[in-house]
């Protein structure tokens, strides 16, 4: 089971099926179609209005009379207004031949639908609605647009699609209740979209829809990978898989390398376990050559207890999802391999369960990472920063000239953001802006923290050059424990992403799933091809 588990993540794949036609006339002839059968419905996605202003817009869709009636009554008791997030379905009553359904799903305010998030979010949500109606096939206009917001809009319609596709691995193997039936085709038609060359035109934005849409499932069955089935071991062992997969090159370093290279951190952290540490480089070549060279660190704690520092029992299980940072990472390799970047990117994984015992690392110990610098350990529960010192330095040693770290990094950043948003740190302001552009065109929330003197003061210790943790009261957590890594960063143009509070979910929030969510491969994915 578990191999077989570990080997789907190295051969991904997207089961639902996306196609753009030139016309909805084009569906009843076409012979790669499923067949209208009785789980068919036709999607019309609606801006927020008064029920006259929705009835009409039902009507420039084609609909029949009797159902635009309908979306009137709804839209009169507040059933269905357009809200983003609203959907209805209709039955068609034989009306409109083909179709069971018509699916009705809200944009929200006009102003919005401007960008492509309403449009991203409103196919998470249809999709959901198809789910939870039995629904196996849709079919929908393309938004109408200029060629650029044309294109842009598809992409984001079809991530959303795709992304609300998402289902978490069960592994339950009792009769249970019958699951229902999953979606499993979704027809665009561009009749009226502006591409000049519709439907042809349009395959980028849904290739690119496509590679970003597979990251981000691989991040998040990696995440959810129980923790018995995925340690140091076996996550390397994804990481070499995707890049024979890929034709990548890949180092692991074992426990001895480690110790040879001089990571005593991540040597440290990893020896309470009795699954030994790794650290996982991937080098990708880019197209342009040249002497950049992007380093991704993630953080890959396959499980965390807290070690000496021992965490509560309450919750502990959601510690799969430490190494959430690695899994965005190992998900980005299916975007890098499938579509070389213009730059070189070293991707380091430094990898280690977090665990007491007799050979554990303790509070008072002092670690010597590889660069001959120390840390004073107060916390062991602070143990993803430590690996990460190692990480961000083994990436510089492997070439990196800026560097961009994503790791699970710190409870401290939920009391600020709440489950809502990705903290960042950063030492410098131009890669900084950067990113935060890429998070607001890929629809995820990133907010910059302060990188003040005084929060680089409370990480002095008085008999190491660094200390884990800033003091008992936990001030600042989340700068501190970024700023530790930064530390190591010296010179290089840094960021760290904390998603402590948005790689794991407990249910379901707005669009993202409960469990593992793949926070932030959307955004790295953005910046990487920010000039393709």
């Amino acid at each position: 089971m578990q191999q077989q588990e570990l080997n789907r993540m190295v051969a991904q794949k997207l089961d639902l099926k996306i196609r753009i036609l030139p016309d909805e006339a084009s569906l009843a002839g076409d012979a790669d179609g499923e067949g209208q059968d009785t789980g068919s419905a036709r999607m019309l996605f609606l801006a927020q209005g008064e029920r006259e202003a929705l009835a009409q817009a039902a009507a420039d869709e084609g609909l029949p009379e009797a159902l635009q009636r309908e979306i009137r009554s709804l839209a009169a008791r507040g059933v269905f207004t357009g809200r983003l997030g609203e959907t209805a379905a209709l039955p068609t009553l034989g009306l409109m031949p083909g179709y069971q359904a018509v699916l009705l799903c809200g944009l929200g305010e006009a102003a919005r639908i401007e960008g492509s998030d309403a449009w991203r979010d409103a196919g998470v949500y249809a999709v959901r609605a198809a789910h939870g109606q039995g629904l196996v096939r849709l079919a929908a206009p393309l938004p109408r647009a200029g060629r650029a917001v044309c294109r842009r809009r598809t992409q984001a319609l079809a991530e959303g699609l795709w992304l609300g596709a998402y289902r978490m691995p069960s592994y339950a193997r009792g009769s249970g209740a019958p699951q229902p039936p999953s979606l499993r085709e979704v027809v665009l038609f561009a009749g009226t979209a502006s591409e000049a060359d519709a439907p042809a035109g349009l395959e980028p934005a849904l290739g690119a829809a496509r590679a970003k849409a597979l990251a981000v499932y691989a991040a998040r069955d990696l995440t959810n990978l129980p923790g018995n089935y995925l340690v140091p071991d076996t996550l390397a062992g994804v990481a070499q898989g995707l890049a024979a997969r890929y034709g990548l090159e890949c180092t692991v370093l074992d426990e001895r390398a480690i110790v040879e290279h001089g990571m005593g951190g991540l040597a440290g952290v990893g020896a309470g376990s009795a699954n030994p540490p790794r650290m996982v480089a991937v080098r990708v070549r880019g197209t342009a050559g040249g002497g950049e060279v992007l380093g991704l660190v993630g953080k890959g704690i396959t499980f965390d207890t807290g070690g000496i520092s021992l965490k509560k029992p309450e919750g502990m299980e959601e510690m799969i999802s430490d190494m959430g940072g690695a899994a965005v990472l190992l998900g980005l390799l299916h975007m890098l391999g499938a579509q070389p970047p213009r730059e070189d990117i070293v991707i380091v994984i430094p990898c280690a369960e977090n665990m007491p015992s007799g050979t554990a690392f303790k509070p008072g110990d002092i670690l010597t990472v590889m660069n001959g610098q120390t840390i004073e350990v107060l916390n062991t529960d602070a143990e993803g920063r430590v690996v990460l010192a190692d990480g961000v330095l083994y990436a510089k040693q492997l070439g990196a000239t800026r560097l961009i770290d994503v790791a699970t990094l710190t409870g401290s950043v939920l009391m600020s953001f709440a489950d809502v948003a990705t903290g960042a740190v950063a030492n410098d302001d131009g890669l900084l802006g950067e990113v935060l552009a890429a998070a607001k065109r890929a629809g995820e929330k990133v907010w910059p923290l302060p990188n003040y003197p005084e929060y680089h003061e409370m990480l002095r210790s008085s008999v190491a050059d660094i200390k884990n943790s800033p003091s008992k009261d936990r001030w600042a957590g989340c700068i501190t424990a970024g700023l530790f890594i930064g530390y190591f960063a010296g010179e290089t143009p840094w960021v760290h992403l904390d998603t402590g509070g948005t790689a794991w979910l407990w249910s379901p929030r707005g669009t993202e799933p409960i469990g593992g969510t793949g926070a932030m491969v959307r955004t790295l994915a953005e910046y990487i091809y920010r000039e393709a």
